[in-house]
Protein backbone atom coordinates (compact mmCIF):
# COMPACT_ATOMS: atom_id res chain seq x y z
CA UNK A 1 0.00 0.00 0.00
CA UNK A 2 0.95 3.70 -0.96
CA UNK A 3 1.62 6.16 1.32
CA UNK A 4 -1.18 8.26 -0.11
CA UNK A 5 -3.74 5.32 0.31
CA UNK A 6 -2.96 4.99 4.47
CA UNK A 7 -3.01 8.76 4.10
CA UNK A 8 -6.47 8.47 3.27
CA UNK A 9 -7.10 5.55 5.70
CA UNK A 10 -6.29 7.48 8.57
CA UNK A 11 -8.46 11.08 6.94
CA UNK A 12 -11.32 8.25 6.56
CA UNK A 13 -10.66 6.98 10.51
CA UNK A 14 -9.95 10.78 11.72
CA UNK A 15 -13.45 12.12 10.37
CA UNK A 16 -15.18 9.01 11.47
CA UNK A 17 -13.97 9.54 15.04
CA UNK A 18 -15.21 13.10 14.93
CA UNK A 19 -18.70 11.77 13.41
CA UNK A 20 -18.83 9.17 16.38
CA UNK A 21 -17.59 11.11 19.54
CA UNK A 22 -18.89 14.65 18.70
CA UNK A 23 -22.27 13.90 16.45
CA UNK A 24 -23.35 10.02 18.12
CA UNK A 25 -21.66 10.28 21.56
CA UNK A 26 -21.51 13.98 22.69
CA UNK A 27 -24.38 15.23 20.64
CA UNK A 28 -27.16 13.11 19.62
CA UNK A 29 -26.31 10.24 22.96
CA UNK A 30 -28.07 7.70 20.25
CA UNK A 31 -27.02 5.13 22.14
CA UNK A 32 -29.54 6.03 24.74
CA UNK A 33 -32.34 6.91 22.50
CA UNK A 34 -34.32 3.97 21.91
CA UNK A 35 -35.69 5.68 18.86
CA UNK A 36 -32.69 4.62 16.82
CA UNK A 37 -31.85 1.04 17.75
CA UNK A 38 -31.94 0.35 13.83
CA UNK A 39 -29.41 3.25 13.28
CA UNK A 40 -27.19 1.39 16.28
CA UNK A 41 -27.41 -1.75 14.76
CA UNK A 42 -26.15 -0.49 11.46
CA UNK A 43 -23.49 1.51 13.29
CA UNK A 44 -22.19 -1.44 15.37
CA UNK A 45 -21.79 -3.76 12.07
CA UNK A 46 -20.16 -1.29 9.76
CA UNK A 47 -17.38 -0.57 12.65
CA UNK A 48 -16.86 -4.65 13.28
CA UNK A 49 -16.69 -4.51 9.24
CA UNK A 50 -14.17 -1.85 9.85
CA UNK A 51 -12.34 -3.59 12.20
CA UNK A 52 -11.75 -6.39 9.86
CA UNK A 53 -10.32 -3.88 7.36
CA UNK A 54 -7.87 -2.48 9.24
CA UNK A 55 -6.48 -5.84 10.39
CA UNK A 56 -6.72 -7.27 6.88
CA UNK A 57 -5.12 -4.19 5.25
CA UNK A 58 -2.65 -3.09 8.13
CA UNK A 59 -0.99 -6.73 8.64
CA UNK A 60 -1.37 -9.09 5.69
CA UNK A 61 -1.44 -9.37 1.92
CA UNK A 62 -4.64 -11.18 1.20
CA UNK A 63 -4.11 -12.73 -1.90
CA UNK A 64 -6.57 -15.28 -4.11
CA UNK A 65 -10.50 -15.64 -3.17
CA UNK A 66 -9.66 -13.72 0.14
CA UNK A 67 -8.26 -10.47 -1.85
CA UNK A 68 -11.84 -11.17 -3.59
CA UNK A 69 -13.89 -11.40 -0.28
CA UNK A 70 -11.85 -8.11 1.11
CA UNK A 71 -13.38 -6.80 -1.81
CA UNK A 72 -16.68 -7.90 -1.29
CA UNK A 73 -16.36 -6.59 1.97
CA UNK A 74 -15.33 -2.83 1.60
CA UNK A 75 -18.16 -2.63 -1.24
CA UNK A 76 -20.48 -3.75 1.07
CA UNK A 77 -19.12 -1.79 3.96
CA UNK A 78 -20.11 1.33 1.16
CA UNK A 79 -23.76 -0.63 0.75
CA UNK A 80 -23.74 -0.07 5.15
CA UNK A 81 -22.58 3.78 4.93
CA UNK A 82 -24.89 4.57 2.39
CA UNK A 83 -28.03 3.14 4.27
CA UNK A 84 -27.29 4.29 7.42
CA UNK A 85 -27.10 7.82 6.47
CA UNK A 86 -30.51 7.52 4.82
CA UNK A 87 -31.44 5.81 8.15
CA UNK A 88 -30.17 8.79 9.90
CA UNK A 89 -32.09 11.31 7.49
CA UNK A 90 -35.05 9.63 8.29
CA UNK A 91 -35.47 9.18 11.81
CA UNK A 92 -33.66 12.39 13.08
CA UNK A 93 -32.85 15.87 12.22
CA UNK A 94 -29.31 16.18 11.36
CA UNK A 95 -27.28 19.40 11.87
CA UNK A 96 -25.30 20.80 9.26
CA UNK A 97 -22.23 19.59 10.46
CA UNK A 98 -23.23 16.26 10.26
CA UNK A 99 -24.40 16.08 6.58
CA UNK A 100 -21.27 17.62 5.40
CA UNK A 101 -19.29 14.87 7.85
CA UNK A 102 -21.18 12.41 6.01
CA UNK A 103 -20.67 14.23 2.29
CA UNK A 104 -16.85 13.64 3.05
CA UNK A 105 -16.58 10.27 4.61
CA UNK A 106 -18.40 9.26 1.19
CA UNK A 107 -15.91 10.81 -1.11
CA UNK A 108 -12.86 10.11 0.36
CA UNK A 109 -14.25 6.10 1.01
CA UNK A 110 -14.56 6.12 -3.06
CA UNK A 111 -11.14 7.15 -3.33
CA UNK A 112 -9.86 4.70 -0.65
CA UNK A 113 -11.79 2.52 -3.16
CA UNK A 114 -10.70 3.48 -6.01
CA UNK A 115 -6.95 3.07 -5.19
CA UNK A 116 -7.78 -0.02 -2.82
CA UNK A 117 -9.71 -2.53 -5.33
CA UNK A 118 -6.93 -2.34 -8.31
CA UNK A 119 -4.66 -3.77 -5.98
CA UNK A 120 -6.59 -5.83 -4.34
CA UNK A 121 -7.65 -6.98 -7.94
CA UNK A 122 -3.97 -7.73 -8.29
CA UNK A 123 -3.23 -10.18 -5.23
CA UNK A 124 -6.37 -11.84 -6.07
CA UNK A 125 -4.73 -13.76 -9.12
CA UNK A 126 -2.07 -15.38 -6.66
CA UNK A 127 -2.50 -18.56 -5.02
CA UNK A 128 -5.48 -17.72 -1.90
CA UNK A 129 -3.42 -17.25 1.37
CA UNK A 130 -3.54 -14.18 4.17
CA UNK A 131 0.20 -13.44 3.73
CA UNK A 132 1.59 -11.92 7.12
CA UNK A 133 2.60 -8.24 6.38
CA UNK A 134 4.22 -4.96 8.10
CA UNK A 135 3.72 -1.47 7.17
CA UNK A 136 5.58 -0.14 10.22
CA UNK A 137 3.72 2.71 11.80
CA UNK A 138 0.91 2.10 9.80
CA UNK A 139 0.21 -1.19 10.74
CA UNK A 140 0.33 -0.29 14.48
CA UNK A 141 -2.31 2.92 13.41
CA UNK A 142 -4.43 -0.26 12.06
CA UNK A 143 -4.39 -2.15 14.99
CA UNK A 144 -5.45 1.17 17.22
CA UNK A 145 -7.97 1.63 15.07
CA UNK A 146 -9.30 -1.74 14.73
CA UNK A 147 -9.56 -1.95 18.69
CA UNK A 148 -11.38 1.25 18.65
CA UNK A 149 -14.50 0.80 16.26
CA UNK A 150 -14.35 -2.73 17.96
CA UNK A 151 -14.96 -1.21 21.42
CA UNK A 152 -18.18 1.11 20.05
CA UNK A 153 -19.29 -1.05 17.61
CA UNK A 154 -20.31 -4.08 20.05
CA UNK A 155 -20.97 -1.24 22.47
CA UNK A 156 -23.62 0.34 19.65
CA UNK A 157 -25.29 -3.49 19.18
CA UNK A 158 -25.43 -3.67 22.62
CA UNK A 159 -27.29 -0.52 23.49
CA UNK A 160 -29.55 -1.24 19.74
CA UNK A 161 -30.57 -4.59 22.47
CA UNK A 162 -31.14 -2.35 25.03
CA UNK A 163 -33.26 -0.02 23.49
CA UNK A 164 -36.44 -2.46 23.65
CA UNK A 165 -35.80 -2.22 27.71
CA UNK A 166 -35.93 1.30 28.03
CA UNK A 167 -39.77 2.28 28.01
CA UNK A 168 -41.09 5.34 28.20
CA UNK A 169 -43.83 5.70 31.03
CA UNK A 170 -47.05 6.85 29.33
CA UNK A 171 -47.31 10.31 29.59
CA UNK A 172 -51.27 10.65 29.72
CA UNK A 173 -51.18 9.81 33.60
CA UNK A 174 -48.91 12.00 34.45
CA UNK A 175 -51.61 14.72 34.15
CA UNK A 176 -54.22 13.00 35.63
CA UNK A 177 -54.25 15.39 38.62
CA UNK A 178 -55.97 18.20 36.23
CA UNK A 179 -59.89 18.39 35.25
CA UNK A 180 -60.75 17.59 31.85
CA UNK A 181 -60.75 20.24 29.09
CA UNK A 182 -57.87 22.97 30.94
CA UNK A 183 -56.85 25.63 28.59
CA UNK A 184 -52.91 25.75 29.32
CA UNK A 185 -50.04 28.05 28.39
CA UNK A 186 -46.74 26.91 28.56
CA UNK A 187 -42.99 29.23 27.99
CA UNK A 188 -40.02 27.10 27.49
CA UNK A 189 -42.19 23.93 25.68
CA UNK A 190 -39.37 22.87 23.85
CA UNK A 191 -36.76 22.23 26.82
CA UNK A 192 -36.46 18.91 28.57
CA UNK A 193 -39.29 19.70 31.18
CA UNK A 194 -41.62 21.68 28.53
CA UNK A 195 -41.50 19.10 25.61
CA UNK A 196 -42.66 16.26 28.41
CA UNK A 197 -45.27 18.61 30.15
CA UNK A 198 -46.62 19.34 26.92
CA UNK A 199 -46.67 15.88 25.37
CA UNK A 200 -48.83 14.74 28.67
CA UNK A 201 -51.05 17.23 28.67
CA UNK A 202 -52.18 16.81 24.65
CA UNK A 203 -52.66 13.26 25.25
CA UNK A 204 -54.81 13.91 28.09
CA UNK A 205 -57.22 15.91 26.00
CA UNK A 206 -56.39 19.94 27.02
CA UNK A 207 -55.83 23.23 24.91
CA UNK A 208 -52.09 23.64 24.59
CA UNK A 209 -51.01 27.28 23.63
CA UNK A 210 -46.90 27.37 23.56
CA UNK A 211 -44.86 30.62 23.64
CA UNK A 212 -41.27 30.03 21.36
CA UNK A 213 -39.10 32.19 19.92
CA UNK A 214 -38.95 30.02 16.41
CA UNK A 215 -41.89 28.20 15.17
CA UNK A 216 -39.43 25.37 13.65
CA UNK A 217 -37.96 24.89 16.94
CA UNK A 218 -41.74 23.71 18.38
CA UNK A 219 -41.96 21.33 14.88
CA UNK A 220 -41.27 18.17 16.98
CA UNK A 221 -43.86 18.65 19.75
CA UNK A 222 -47.82 16.96 19.37
CA UNK A 223 -50.52 18.01 17.62
CA UNK A 224 -53.08 19.49 17.99
CA UNK A 225 -51.33 22.85 19.90
CA UNK A 226 -51.51 26.47 19.06
CA UNK A 227 -47.61 28.13 18.50
CA UNK A 228 -47.51 31.75 19.49
CA UNK A 229 -44.14 33.49 19.22
CA UNK A 230 -45.15 36.51 21.00
CA UNK A 231 -47.59 37.17 23.73
CA UNK A 232 -49.27 39.85 22.16
CA UNK A 233 -50.91 37.35 19.39
CA UNK A 234 -53.10 36.00 22.22
CA UNK A 235 -56.24 37.72 22.36
CA UNK A 236 -57.72 39.80 25.66
CA UNK A 237 -60.58 37.47 25.69
CA UNK A 238 -58.73 34.23 24.74
CA UNK A 239 -58.85 31.47 27.71
CA UNK A 240 -56.33 30.72 29.67
CA UNK A 241 -56.82 28.22 32.83
CA UNK A 242 -53.37 28.17 33.98
CA UNK A 243 -49.74 29.20 33.00
CA UNK A 244 -46.73 27.30 33.30
CA UNK A 245 -43.61 29.78 32.60
CA UNK A 246 -40.09 27.49 32.37
CA UNK A 247 -38.81 29.79 29.42
CA UNK A 248 -34.97 31.19 29.92
CA UNK A 249 -31.68 30.93 28.79
CA UNK A 250 -30.27 27.42 29.67
CA UNK A 251 -28.04 27.92 32.62
CA UNK A 252 -25.48 24.93 32.37
CA UNK A 253 -24.26 24.43 28.73
CA UNK A 254 -21.18 26.34 29.47
CA UNK A 255 -19.19 28.82 31.90
CA UNK A 256 -20.52 32.19 32.62
CA UNK A 257 -19.04 34.61 30.95
CA UNK A 258 -20.47 38.38 31.61
CA UNK A 259 -22.65 37.90 28.45
CA UNK A 260 -24.09 34.37 29.57
CA UNK A 261 -24.85 36.00 32.82
CA UNK A 262 -26.92 38.60 31.29
CA UNK A 263 -28.76 36.25 29.05
CA UNK A 264 -29.73 34.03 31.50
CA UNK A 265 -31.09 36.84 33.74
CA UNK A 266 -32.17 38.67 31.25
CA UNK A 267 -34.02 36.19 29.53
CA UNK A 268 -35.61 34.64 32.15
CA UNK A 269 -36.88 38.51 33.65
CA UNK A 270 -38.42 39.32 30.05
CA UNK A 271 -40.71 36.49 29.67
CA UNK A 272 -41.65 36.38 33.52
CA UNK A 273 -42.40 40.27 32.97
CA UNK A 274 -44.43 39.53 29.72
CA UNK A 275 -46.30 36.86 31.05
CA UNK A 276 -47.88 39.15 33.76
CA UNK A 277 -48.53 41.20 31.36
CA UNK A 278 -50.46 38.98 29.30
CA UNK A 279 -52.52 38.13 32.92
CA UNK A 280 -53.28 41.66 33.23
CA UNK A 281 -54.82 42.18 29.98
CA UNK A 282 -56.84 38.96 30.19
CA UNK A 283 -60.73 39.34 30.45
CA UNK A 284 -60.70 36.25 32.21
CA UNK A 285 -57.25 35.59 34.11
CA UNK A 286 -55.59 32.48 34.90
CA UNK A 287 -56.23 30.82 37.97
CA UNK A 288 -52.54 30.27 38.79
CA UNK A 289 -49.14 30.65 37.43
CA UNK A 290 -46.72 27.89 37.92
CA UNK A 291 -43.48 29.86 37.87
CA UNK A 292 -40.27 27.87 37.14
CA UNK A 293 -36.88 28.50 39.51
CA UNK A 294 -34.80 26.34 40.71
CA UNK A 295 -33.23 25.13 44.25
CA UNK A 296 -30.31 27.68 43.10
CA UNK A 297 -32.47 30.07 45.51
CA UNK A 298 -30.94 28.83 48.63
CA UNK A 299 -27.26 29.63 47.87
CA UNK A 300 -24.49 27.06 48.52
CA UNK A 301 -25.36 25.47 52.12
CA UNK A 302 -23.65 22.33 53.18
CA UNK A 303 -25.09 20.10 54.66
CA UNK A 304 -27.94 21.70 55.96
CA UNK A 305 -31.37 20.51 55.62
CA UNK A 306 -33.80 23.08 53.63
CA UNK A 307 -37.04 23.44 53.17
CA UNK A 308 -39.12 25.80 51.50
CA UNK A 309 -38.87 27.89 54.70
CA UNK A 310 -35.20 28.46 54.69
CA UNK A 311 -33.10 31.63 53.53
CA UNK A 312 -30.74 31.45 51.26
CA UNK A 313 -26.41 32.80 50.80
CA UNK A 314 -25.98 35.30 48.12
CA UNK A 315 -24.16 33.73 44.76
CA UNK A 316 -25.12 34.13 41.22
CA UNK A 317 -27.52 31.56 40.63
CA UNK A 318 -29.78 33.06 44.18
CA UNK A 319 -29.20 36.41 42.08
CA UNK A 320 -31.29 34.98 39.31
CA UNK A 321 -33.92 32.64 40.99
CA UNK A 322 -34.33 35.60 43.85
CA UNK A 323 -35.20 38.30 40.65
CA UNK A 324 -36.76 35.56 38.76
CA UNK A 325 -39.46 34.91 41.38
CA UNK A 326 -39.81 38.10 42.01
CA UNK A 327 -41.03 39.20 38.31
CA UNK A 328 -43.28 36.11 38.76
CA UNK A 329 -44.95 37.37 42.09
CA UNK A 330 -46.22 39.98 40.74
CA UNK A 331 -49.17 38.48 39.26
CA UNK A 332 -50.36 37.88 42.74
CA UNK A 333 -51.67 41.38 42.84
CA UNK A 334 -53.74 40.62 39.96
CA UNK A 335 -55.71 38.19 41.83
CA UNK A 336 -53.78 34.87 40.82
CA UNK A 337 -52.00 32.12 42.64
CA UNK A 338 -48.49 31.72 41.80
CA UNK A 339 -46.32 28.69 42.79
CA UNK A 340 -42.82 29.05 42.32
CA UNK A 341 -41.26 25.92 41.40
CA UNK A 342 -37.59 25.78 42.65
CA UNK A 343 -36.14 22.59 40.42
CA UNK A 344 -33.76 20.47 41.69
CA UNK A 345 -31.63 18.59 39.24
CA UNK A 346 -33.87 16.71 36.69
CA UNK A 347 -33.23 12.99 35.85
CA UNK A 348 -34.43 12.05 32.37
CA UNK A 349 -32.69 10.72 29.15
CA UNK A 350 -33.66 13.40 26.83
CA UNK A 351 -31.11 15.93 28.25
CA UNK A 352 -29.65 17.22 31.72
CA UNK A 353 -27.29 16.37 33.78
CA UNK A 354 -27.81 12.78 33.80
CA UNK A 355 -27.89 12.76 29.82
CA UNK A 356 -24.32 13.81 29.61
CA UNK A 357 -23.40 11.63 32.60
CA UNK A 358 -24.32 8.58 30.97
CA UNK A 359 -21.57 7.97 28.07
CA UNK A 360 -18.07 8.33 30.35
CA UNK A 361 -20.14 6.30 33.07
CA UNK A 362 -20.95 3.43 30.69
CA UNK A 363 -17.32 3.67 29.01
CA UNK A 364 -16.31 3.49 32.83
CA UNK A 365 -14.86 7.04 33.32
CA UNK A 366 -17.41 8.19 35.55
CA UNK A 367 -16.90 9.27 39.63
CA UNK A 368 -17.63 11.75 41.66
CA UNK A 369 -17.03 15.37 40.79
CA UNK A 370 -13.92 16.48 43.86
CA UNK A 371 -14.56 14.91 46.95
CA UNK A 372 -17.79 13.96 45.97
CA UNK A 373 -19.70 15.20 49.39
CA UNK A 374 -21.53 18.12 48.15
CA UNK A 375 -25.60 16.81 48.52
CA UNK A 376 -27.30 16.47 45.21
CA UNK A 377 -31.03 17.27 45.09
CA UNK A 378 -33.08 15.22 42.48
CA UNK A 379 -36.24 14.67 40.69
CA UNK A 380 -36.95 12.44 38.11
CA UNK A 381 -38.66 14.47 35.02
CA UNK A 382 -41.93 12.55 35.21
CA UNK A 383 -42.54 13.07 39.50
CA UNK A 384 -41.79 16.89 38.44
CA UNK A 385 -44.44 16.91 35.75
CA UNK A 386 -46.49 15.32 37.70
CA UNK A 387 -45.99 18.16 40.16
CA UNK A 388 -46.53 20.48 38.02
CA UNK A 389 -50.11 18.97 37.32
CA UNK A 390 -50.65 18.49 41.06
CA UNK A 391 -49.25 22.73 41.53
CA UNK A 392 -52.14 23.64 38.81
CA UNK A 393 -54.59 21.26 40.77
CA UNK A 394 -54.41 22.01 44.30
CA UNK A 395 -55.99 25.27 45.27
CA UNK A 396 -53.69 25.89 48.35
CA UNK A 397 -50.90 25.54 47.39
CA UNK A 398 -49.16 28.21 46.66
CA UNK A 399 -45.15 30.27 47.20
CA UNK A 400 -42.04 28.24 46.92
CA UNK A 401 -42.18 24.94 45.96
CA UNK A 402 -39.47 22.71 45.76
CA UNK A 403 -39.44 20.59 43.16
CA UNK A 404 -37.05 17.65 44.18
CA UNK A 405 -37.16 13.97 45.15
CA UNK A 406 -37.43 13.60 49.02
CA UNK A 407 -34.27 11.52 49.53
CA UNK A 408 -31.25 13.74 48.38
CA UNK A 409 -27.82 11.83 48.21
CA UNK A 410 -24.15 13.01 48.27
CA UNK A 411 -22.50 12.99 45.00
CA UNK A 412 -20.15 10.34 45.55
CA UNK A 413 -23.78 8.13 46.50
CA UNK A 414 -25.07 9.49 43.11
CA UNK A 415 -21.92 8.51 41.27
CA UNK A 416 -21.63 4.58 42.86
CA UNK A 417 -25.31 4.59 42.20
CA UNK A 418 -24.98 5.82 39.09
CA UNK A 419 -22.40 3.12 38.28
CA UNK A 420 -24.02 0.49 39.78
CA UNK A 421 -27.14 0.34 37.60
CA UNK A 422 -25.13 0.65 34.23
CA UNK A 423 -22.64 -2.44 35.92
CA UNK A 424 -19.77 -0.31 36.00
CA UNK A 425 -17.24 0.89 38.36
CA UNK A 426 -17.44 4.50 39.34
CA UNK A 427 -13.65 5.49 40.70
CA UNK A 428 -12.35 8.32 38.51
CA UNK A 429 -13.13 11.70 40.10
CA UNK A 430 -13.19 15.07 38.03
CA UNK A 431 -10.56 16.64 40.03
CA UNK A 432 -11.69 20.13 41.55
CA UNK A 433 -8.79 22.41 40.45
CA UNK A 434 -9.10 21.95 37.31
CA UNK A 435 -12.80 22.35 36.52
CA UNK A 436 -12.24 25.56 39.35
CA UNK A 437 -10.16 26.66 36.45
CA UNK A 438 -12.05 26.25 33.58
CA UNK A 439 -15.52 27.32 34.88
CA UNK A 440 -14.82 29.68 37.78
CA UNK A 441 -17.79 30.20 39.69
CA UNK A 442 -19.92 27.75 37.34
CA UNK A 443 -17.67 24.76 38.45
CA UNK A 444 -18.87 25.79 42.95
CA UNK A 445 -22.17 26.63 42.09
CA UNK A 446 -23.44 23.49 39.46
CA UNK A 447 -20.75 20.81 40.01
CA UNK A 448 -18.49 21.18 43.34
CA UNK A 449 -21.09 22.03 46.03
CA UNK A 450 -24.76 21.83 46.36
CA UNK A 451 -28.06 22.36 48.51
CA UNK A 452 -29.84 19.40 50.13
CA UNK A 453 -33.28 20.30 49.77
CA UNK A 454 -36.60 18.55 50.69
CA UNK A 455 -40.09 18.97 49.33
CA UNK A 456 -42.05 19.72 52.51
CA UNK A 457 -44.57 21.87 50.85
CA UNK A 458 -45.02 19.30 48.14
CA UNK A 459 -45.49 16.13 50.91
CA UNK A 460 -47.78 18.66 53.19
CA UNK A 461 -49.86 19.19 50.09
CA UNK A 462 -50.39 15.41 49.40
CA UNK A 463 -48.13 15.09 46.49
CA UNK A 464 -46.74 11.09 46.27
CA UNK A 465 -43.09 10.61 44.79
CA UNK A 466 -43.66 7.56 42.24
CA UNK A 467 -39.40 7.97 42.43
CA UNK A 468 -38.24 8.61 45.93
CA UNK A 469 -35.12 7.04 45.65
CA UNK A 470 -32.22 7.15 43.48
CA UNK A 471 -31.60 3.92 42.75
CA UNK A 472 -35.31 3.31 41.54
CA UNK A 473 -35.33 6.14 39.28
CA UNK A 474 -31.89 5.26 38.00
CA UNK A 475 -33.19 1.80 36.86
CA UNK A 476 -36.28 2.66 35.61
CA UNK A 477 -34.34 5.84 33.07
CA UNK A 478 -32.00 3.21 31.98
CA UNK A 479 -34.48 0.27 31.67
CA UNK A 480 -33.41 -2.15 34.12
CA UNK A 481 -36.19 -4.03 36.24
CA UNK A 482 -38.27 -1.77 37.79
CA UNK A 483 -38.39 -1.63 41.41
CA UNK A 484 -41.29 -1.00 43.76
CA UNK A 485 -41.75 2.46 44.63
CA UNK A 486 -41.41 3.52 48.39
CA UNK A 487 -44.62 3.36 50.07
CA UNK A 488 -46.11 6.86 51.11
CA UNK A 489 -45.30 6.68 54.71
CA UNK A 490 -41.34 6.29 53.54
CA UNK A 491 -41.90 9.23 52.04
CA UNK A 492 -43.05 11.39 55.35
CA UNK A 493 -40.53 9.46 56.96
CA UNK A 494 -37.52 10.52 55.01
CA UNK A 495 -38.24 14.33 55.34
CA UNK A 496 -38.80 13.80 59.49
CA UNK A 497 -35.27 12.09 59.60
CA UNK A 498 -33.57 14.44 57.72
Amino acid sequence: MTGLVWTLVFVQVAMGGFDTLYHHELTERLAWRPSQARELRLHGVRNLAYAVMFLVLGWSRPQGALALALIGLMLGELVLTLWDFVEEDRTRRLPASERVTHTLLTLNYGLVLALVTPRLGGWANAPTALVPTSYGAWSLLCALAAAAVVVFGLRDLAAAGRARRIVATAPVPLVAALPSGRSILVTGATGLIGRRLVTALVGAGHEVTVLTRDRATAAGLPAPIRIVTNLDQIADDARIDAIVNLAGEPISDGPWTPAKRRRIVGSRLAVTRAVVALIARLDHRPAVLVSGSAIGWYGLRGDEPLDETADGHDCFSRTVCRRWEHAAMRAQDLGVRVVRLRIGIVLALDGGALSRMLTPFEFGLGGPFGAGRHWMSWIHLDDLVRLIAHAIAAPDLQGPVNGVAPEPVRNAAFARALGRVLHRPALLPAPAAPLRLALGAFADELLLKGQRVLPAAALASGFRFLHPGLDGALDDIVGNRRRRPAPEASQRGALASA
